[in-house]
């Protein structure tokens, strides 16, 4: 009798056990999106940088970036326990604040192009 009673306790632990390691993998995937939205630098963002100095821009970019995660990813937790409502309207400010941000490059690309073409004619004149 008691060996029937620590196999079946050995296999509820080994079902637990199994659950917690398939409820982790699923985390995995939904944070992997948050954890490296802004670790990766390509060739452009370090232009002109001496040889040097790549190190430390990709240590510091590395270091701010997992401080923000310190911040954010429990606050994002904590909004998610206890304001669920709250999800949607940040989502939107923030993908209104992106908008803007984007329209402002778009706008200052395109002031700057036509002031190189204004002081072109002006030099070559």
């Amino acid at each position: 009798m008691a060996g029937t009673s620590l196999l079946t306790l050995l296999d509820d632990i080994a079902t637990l056990l199994d659950d917690i390691s398939v409820m982790g993998k699923v985390a995995a995937k939904k944070t992997a999106g948050v954890l490296g939205d802004d670790l990766s630098l390509n060739a452009q963002q370090v232009t002109g940088v001496k040889a040097n100095r790549e190190l430390p821009v990709v240590w510091g970019v590395a270091k701010g970036s997992f401080i923000n995660k310190l911040i954010l990813v429990p606050l994002a937790l904590l909004i998610s326990a206890f304001a669920p409502w709250l999800i949607t309207p940040l989502l939107m400010i923030g993908g209104a604040y992106l908008c803007f941000e984007g329209v402002e490059k778009g706008c200052t690309a395109c002031t700057t192009t036509k002031r190189r073409r204004v002081r072109k004619r002006g030099k070559s004149a």
